[in-house]
């Protein structure tokens, strides 16, 4: 490896790891102008200079279900992405994401004497406690976005950096409310409800409908609200005939994407768990978080789960600051009731914006420059 162009790998998987890998790819290309990165990716990472062998969208599935109607596809593109990469020998690989997919291709390169990082710590907290063995057969190290990560990793025996969390620097500290609210045409009366169903189209199928069947329940209590949907890339067209069917007379406004200055602007939202929820968390908004998915997938997942919350603000808080309400109890009515309780009660949402300041600073830690520190310290080695 020339010391200012390292051949970079990298992997990842959908909308929130196109955005982290871009945000990587920054901190790459301030320290190593010449580095060359390449692999899967989507139109951020492309933005960047990254070379797209194939579109990071080809892996956006979720829930083992889903996987399975995917599944050959899937490994396809792995075993092809396997042995160009094997050929190429780059410096490292970097997943960022999607450990599903990345984990199984990055032990395969790094039996072949190849060095592995996971940028992004799989969900051990959360899900599958079998995973720490998994990791340690398949990477080098991982760079944690959440401080309590590194901790579990050491336990089995896999090294580890907490690097902060990319959106924490990229959101700024204070709200910028009053800009964003004049940029999506809201007066600053106007109560705002920020509905976010999440961003992959198995999302979309399993929890817009209940999202907007709330949306029409909270309107008939009460009338007076706006509703914002920030529809992510190329799902506008799955989105509009379930809003025309089931919010027809809801004041809901569908957006191209936008979500950020939508989360600034509003005044609470109902969200689908993921990385959506810390960014409402960052932008210090009271949430109700709900999630659906196939009552197979769920039984599994639940089996594995090691602690009793799924959402990252609550993760993070160790306790339900925010209410979630998963598979049956996810109704329209208990969504619209959760929502009226944060709407009546302003001490309650102004707690809950201090807990979350907290957060924002503990998860500030220039994560482009930090994990980059932490790349270069394992290609030295």
């Amino acid at each position: 490896m020339s010391h200012d162009a390292p051949q970079l790998a990298m992997v990842a998987g959908e909308a929130s790891g196109d955005l982290l890998a871009s945000l990587l790819l920054g901190g790459v290309r301030a320290r190593w102008s010449q580095a060359a990165t390449f692999g899967i990716g989507g139109p951020r990472m492309t933005a960047q200079g990254f070379q797209a062998w194939w579109p990071s969208d080809k892996l956006a599935v979720r829930g083992y279900f889903e996987v399975l109607r995917h599944y050959r596809e899937i490994a396809g593109i792995r075993n092809a992405l396997a042995e160009r990469l094997l050929q190429r020998r780059p410096d490292a690989f970097i997943g960022v994401d999607a450990p599903d997919f990345n984990l199984g291709l990055a032990q395969r390169l790094r039996e072949a004497g190849q060095r592995t990082i996971q940028f992004v710590c799989p969900s051990i907290w959360a899900w599958r406690a079998g995973r720490v063995k998994k990791i340690a057969r398949a990477v080098d190290h991982v760079l944690c976005l959440f401080p309590f990560e590194p901790d579990i990793l050491a336990r089995g025996g896999v090294a580890a950096t907490f690097v902060g969390h990319p959106l924490a620097d990229e959101i700024p500290l204070q709200p910028p409310r009053a800009a964003s609210r004049l940029a999506l045409g809201l007066a600053d009366s106007d109560t705002v409800v920020a509905v976010l169903p999440g961003s992959r189209r198995s999302e979309i199928e399993a929890i817009a409908p209940l999202f907007l069947q709330a949306a029409s329940c909270l309107h008939a209590q009460r009338p007076g609200l706006r509703y914002l949907l920030p529809a992510s890339h190329g799902l506008r067209a799955m989105l509009e005939p379930m809003v025309a069917r089931l919010a027809a007379d809801v004041p809901l406004t569908l957006l191209d994407g936008r979500s950020h200055e939508v989360l600034a602007a509003c005044d609470v939202t109902l969200i689908a768990s993921g990385t959506a929820t810390l960014e409402a968390a960052l932008f210090k908004r009271p949430m109700v978080i709900a999630y659906r998915m196939n009552a197979w997938s769920y039984q599994i997942m639940n089996r594995m789960r090691l602690q009793p919350w799924i959402g990252l603000p609550n993760i993070l808080c160790r306790e339900f600051v925010v209410p979630e309400l998963l598979q049956g109890d996810a109704t329209p009515d208990a969504l619209a009731l959760s929502l009226v309780q944060w709407l009546d009660s302003p001490q309650r949402c102004e707690a809950v914006s201090a807990r979350f300041l907290e957060i924002h600073q503990l998860l500030r830690r220039d994560t482009a420059r930090t994990a980059t520190d932490a790349i270069a310290q394992i290609l030295a080695h």
